[in-house]
């Protein structure tokens, strides 16, 4: 395998941005024009000693905004552990490096809107959970690189990267078309990676948990739902756990993603907007596509899911049990679990009936495993793909039951558990296990709604606890208040970061000179203003009671009808995407 450059130094010149790769034995050195944008390969000696110098440890690639081409690489990294003696390190720190010498060529508003659209991919730069490896493919899970061909080990890490996980993919296509500068090309993947070395019986193994987040139709909880044209699922995730132990290796591979249809749940100023299913596309088509890509790199499919089957989810699950039925494969199996009416009242001893019901499935999907020798000993023919509404809490907690139950497996049959011994025994592995999986869940909850994970007091500590519950409030209301307010800018700036949305060369207006209507403003402050007077009237009161009646019920009701006509036009008020098209998002 070509593997990436480990080291790099940027020399920066008014004309040229050179990147030298400062590993050993290496002379190569990119050279990017500042002015023609040209990217060239050339030597050290070719480096100008005029030039001002700083050590980076990667390039997330480039990209166009209003002011031209911008540079972003990798200025800070944090190991996190090594995988087959390959270190893992996670992004810390980028820096974005204008082409431009200035912004004098902008006008004022130009100017502003680069201005946004810099704050809009630093905002997805500093969310936590970018990884990269310079010698493994961590884009692959380990019974995939396997099965590879012999001209697939001689691809560079970019060409043999799954793109379904590089998210910076779009910011290397202008090295990616240059196979000569692949080596400078590093894929990075977003998501959850732990690696802990593990001690159970005196016998240490390492222990790797990988959640791997789809670049394709990503976004924000309630502006991306369901399916895009290609099957692609929102908030698709990949979650493997990774076991190695004196030269043998096992590996068990979970999916997560939204229901695989089309429909959505705009954010309309409601706690918990009313999900629509589209009544004008052939879901069939997409849900299909979905599905084949699915079988094709995973094998069968058990779907769990996990939404209420009354109120406003019953209708998804419907759909979802009756294009399953319709699609008449064998191939996939159908698992409808109401994870919250099963679990009310803190009965989550409840979640073993579903642990139970897939049992056997789970012996017939059995998990990857290979040998200290290197001869396969089992083969991992099938996963559980759950999801609820954001695949995030209840799934994360289901995920983690059902990797325990291969891990239990594994670690016997490894001969690192003897025989009667329980996971749940070994207290020290336990605490590892339980707070890796709730860290997981808090990384893919960030990354999709805005907050940590519900429900992690249950991942942690094996029981619900008042506190916990407590805590669920208070996430639940900040994802109120991001989803209502701050998610149209997080949409915007993923669909920039990955190139659904690309900045023009011209002058022309970009979406972000849209003006808001002006109730967007009025109606605000007529509610906050009758509000106001309301309090204001009861505070000092007039005359009589009546005055002080009449002073109350004028500004509660004015406050109220006001509030009644924000509720009614919710989608109006809300922070709302300006970047893409609205019928490309549903």
């Amino acid at each position: 395998m070509a593997t990436a450059f480990d080291r790099y130094n940027l020399h920066t010149t008014p004309e040229k941005f050179f990147i030298e790769a400062c590993d050993e034995g290496v002379d190569a050195v990119l050279a990017i024009d500042r002015v023609s944008n040209e990217m060239t390969l050339t030597g050290k000696a070719n480096l100008p000693p005029t030039a001002v110098t700083k050590p980076i440890f990667g390039i997330m690639g480039t990209i166009r905004l209003v002011a031209g081409m911008y540079l972003i690489v990798i200025t800070r990294k944090k190991k996190v552990g090594e995988i087959l003696g390959h270190a893992v390190w996670k992004v810390v720190d980028f820096d974005m490096i204008s082409y431009k010498k200035s912004v004098l060529h902008l006008s004022e508003t130009q100017s502003q809107e680069n201005k946004t659209f810099l704050a809009m991919i630093n905002n997805v730069l500093t969310t936590d959970g970018f990884y990269f490896c310079t010698d493994f493919d961590l884009t692959h899970t380990l019974q995939r690189l396997a099965n590879t061909s012999p001209d697939f080990q001689e691809m560079s890490l970019l060409e043999r990267a799954d793109q379904r996980f590089v998210w910076n993919g779009n910011l290397l296509r202008e090295l990616a078309g240059q196979p000569e500068l692949h080596r400078f090309a590093l894929p990075v993947v977003h998501g959850f990676i732990i690696l802990k070395p593990c001690r159970i019986n005196g016998k240490i193994f390492e222990w790797i948990l990988i959640s791997r987040r789809s670049c394709f139709r990503a976004g924000v909880r309630y502006y991306v739902r369901g399916i895009d044209s290609e099957g692609h699922a929102a908030n698709f995730v990949e979650t493997e756990q990774i076991v190695l132990y004196e030269g043998a290796k096992a590996s068990f591979v979970q999916t997560r993603g939204s229901m695989p249809f089309y429909w959505s749940q705009r954010p309309n100023l409601k706690y918990k907007p009313k999900p629509i299913i589209s009544k004008t596309i052939n879901h069939m088509d997409g849900f299909q596509r979905h599905f084949d890509s699915q079988l094709l790199i995973y094998g069968k499919q058990t779907v769990l899911n996990l939404v209420n089957q009354k109120g406003s989810e019953k209708p998804l699950e419907e759909a979802f049990d009756k294009m399953v039925a319709d699609l008449c494969s064998g191939l996939i199996n159908y698992i409808a679990f109401d994870f919250h009416k099963e679990c009310s009242h803190m009965r989550w001893d409840r979640l073993q009936i579903l642990v139970d019901a897939v049992a056997e499935t789970q012996e017939e999907y059995s998990y990857f495993m290979v040998n200290s020798d290197g001869k396969e000993m089992s083969h991992q023919s099938g996963v559980f793909r759950s999801n609820c509404m954001d695949c995030l809490d209840r799934t994360n907690v289901i995920q983690s039951l059902l990797a325990r139950r291969s891990l239990q497996s594994q670690l016997q049959r490894l001969g690192i558990l003897n025989v009667g011994q329980r996971i749940e025994e070994q207290a020290e592995f336990e605490k590892t296990y339980k707070n890796a999986w709730a860290d997981n869940a808090n990384a893919c909850a960030v990354q999709y709604a805005g907050t940590g994970a519900l429900k992690t007091d249950f991942t942690r500590t094996g029981k619900r606890t008042r506190w916990g519950l407590l805590m669920d409030g208070w996430n639940s209301m900040i994802r109120y208040y991001k989803n209502n307010f701050s998610d149209g800018f997080r949409q915007d700036s993923i669909d920039l970061f990955l190139g659904n949305f690309s900045v023009d060369d011209s002058d022309g207006a970009t979406p972000l000179r849209v003006q808001k209507d002006w109730k967007f403003l009025t109606l605000p402050i007529v509610m906050v203003v009758a509000f106001s007077m309301c309090i204001i009237s009861l505070l000092m009161a007039g005359d009589t009671w009546t005055e002080t009646l009449a002073y109350v019920t004028f500004w509660g009701a004015a406050s109220a009808i006001t509030a009644t006509i924000i509720l009614f036009n919710g989608q109006d008020f809300v922070d709302a995407p300006k970047l893409v098209h609205k019928e490309k998002m549903d």
